[in-house]
């Protein structure tokens, strides 16, 4: 009798922390109870979930296949079900597509004959999610309506809202941006007012966030960032989203310029990901470290997490190809970033890669490919209209146009590209394109208007740490005071000092950090606007002007 009313109390002990959202004590309190006499399969599924939210993954698909046998015996098939739609759910999460076949298929058996319940609902959600990984964003999105239908009809909040997520991510996959942000606001009404519970919360909020990164909509990444930290902190033992929480945390410090707090919540990410069993994201985690090692000029930091990304199933691109660009190994940069953008055909991917081949391609002296590149980046920007888009694509557009020495039109799209930055309060982007701002002052004269965009832009990059930047300006020659003030541009000011220093055009590549090729340009520009002919003459010509001489950095 005592020992009965020892496990009555603390199953009841159990229970109450699950009402509490106190995961680690429900845990505790049930695998006791469960130690002294074998739950019943509501308690075990009570037990299950407390164990994924302490990260106890094994553990938990453990206890919800004991819950799906015990619904089983006691004859209750749709519970049954239930628990065998969320092991094939959980199991497509994972990559154990074989397990998740099995699981679905079981669910589909146990439902033959019965009449349309709020189950059939259930059962259609790793139907879509497999159409999703199967690239068939048309079906994922009929079949997700479907269960959301279901979900109306019945009055299940948490099929509806994970049916609207489903069917909302999928309209965006699609084209349809407005459509599916709408779909996601509705499924988060139910997030923000308690109706949900905790695990499908966590991934409806998860999957918003990583919908904003899709569609580049950083304000709306922001909040929803923001509010899924809090919502991680009122509940300070549950595991599974922490590292998620982490790794939109780290990429919203980045783009805000607070690049010490945003390695520690990375790193937290990483450890906390890679922790047995891994989360999917870990890579995700990894290739964030790289990106901030990189622009803070830590390249073996960053080598060694763009290899551990690698590792964990996320490819290296196209930050590695950047990585090297800003190691001065613009060939292999080139080749990385023409293979890379062969590969990347759709979604966030194309973008980043679109924004770095413009940059790599110039660099290599490649104007065609920079280009196209440019144009095509234009083109989805004008499409999608989101403000980090328009910002990106003004300016790779006005990278492109400085290269065809259409400085004013260069200086337009500049202009407009930083503005967009200094609204989105993303400081290290709006000090690239000051740069280039500065590049466009002097070729159209206004030395001095491009010594104050330079210095605007190297104070941003100090008070960042962005050491990378800081080098890149330190390899480039400060145009003289003449520049800008005869036919030259900057550029091509700062080519024909070397000139009259007597470096060949692969030193003069490799101090300025671009190709031999776009050297050959602009030596070629040199002689055409000076009339000249030969390296002596150009180097006669910079010593009559004042050109010659040491640079300053």
């Amino acid at each position: 009798m005592k020992a009965a009313i020892s496990k009555a109390g603390v199953l009841e002990q159990g229970r109450e922390a699950l009402r509490r959202n106190a995961w680690a004590t429900a845990y505790a309190r049930l695998s006791a109870a469960d130690r002294k006499a074998t739950l019943g399969p509501d308690d075990l599924a009570g037990l299950s979930m407390a164990a994924h939210l302490v990260g106890k993954d094994v553990e938990s698909l453990r206890l919800l296949e004991r819950a799906h046998q015990g619904y089983l015996k006691q004859g209750d098939t749709l519970r049954a079900v239930r628990c065998a739609v969320w092991l094939g759910q959980t199991s497509q999460y994972r990559g154990k597509f074989a397990q998740a076949g099995g699981w679905v298929a079981r669910a589909q058996r146990l439902l033959e004959g019965q009449e349309q319940c709020v189950e059939h609902g259930y059962l259609l959600l790793p139907q879509g999610l497999r159409a999703v990984m199967q690239g068939d964003v048309a079906k994922a999105y009929e079949t997700f309506a479907q269960a959301a239908a279901i979900g109306q009809k019945y009055s299940d909040r948490d099929l509806l809202a994970m049916a609207l997520h489903g069917q909302g991510r999928a309209a965006i996959r699609r084209g349809e941006i407005a459509r599916g942000v709408t779909l996601l606001d509705e499924a988060m009404v139910a997030v923000r007012t308690g109706e949900l519970t905790p695990i499908i919360s966590g991934i409806v909020y998860c999957g918003l966030i990583e919908s904003c990164r899709e569609t580049f909509d950083l304000r709306r990444a922001q909040e929803w960032t923001a509010a899924l930290n809090d919502w991680c902190a009122a509940q300070p033992e549950m595991v599974p989203f922490q590292g998620a929480c982490l790794l939109h945390r780290a990429e919203i410090l980045q783009l805000r310029g607070a690049w010490s707090d945003a390695v520690d919540e990375a790193r937290r990410a990483c450890e906390q990901m890679s922790a047995p069993p891994p989360k999917p994201a870990v890579g995700a985690a990894y290739y964030r470290l790289a990106e901030l090692h990189r622009v803070r000029g830590e390249f073996e930091q960053a080598a060694e997490a763009y290899r551990q990304a690698k590792q964990w199933e996320r490819a290296p691109e196209p930050g590695i190809a950047q990585l090297q660009l800003a190691q001065g190994q613009w060939k292999s940069a080139y080749a990385a970033i023409k293979r890379i953008a062969d590969e990347v055909k759709g979604g966030e991917g194309r973008i980043r890669v679109l924004d770095a081949y413009a940059e790599i391609a110039l660099a290599a002296g490649d104007l065609v490919a920079a280009r196209a590149a440019a144009e095509e980046l234009a083109k989805i920007a004008e499409k999608h209209g989101a403000p980090l888009l328009r910002a990106l694509s003004g300016r790779a557009t006005g990278a492109v146009l400085l290269a065809e020495s259409d400085a004013r039109a260069a200086l337009t799209a500049l202009r407009e590209s930083w503005r967009i930055w200094c609204e989105l309060e993303v400081p290290h982007e709006a000090a690239r394109t000051r740069v280039l701002i500065a590049r466009a002052c002097r070729d159209l004269g206004d030395a001095a208007a491009g010594d104050v965009e330079l210095a605007a832009a190297r104070e941003v990059f100090e008070q960042l740490g962005a050491a990378a930047d800081l080098e890149r300006l330190s390899r480039v020659c400060t145009a003289s005071p003449h520049a800008g003030d005869g036919p030259l541009s900057e550029r091509e000011v700062q080519v024909v000092r070397l000139v009259a220093a007597g470096m060949t055009n692969r030193k003069i590549a490799g101090r300025l950090g671009i190709s031999e090729k776009t050297v050959a340009r602009h030596i070629s520009n040199i002689f055409t606007k000076l009339d000249l002919s030969s390296r002596a003459a150009a180097t006669a010509y910079a010593y009559q002007n004042g050109l010659a001489g040491p640079c300053s950095t």
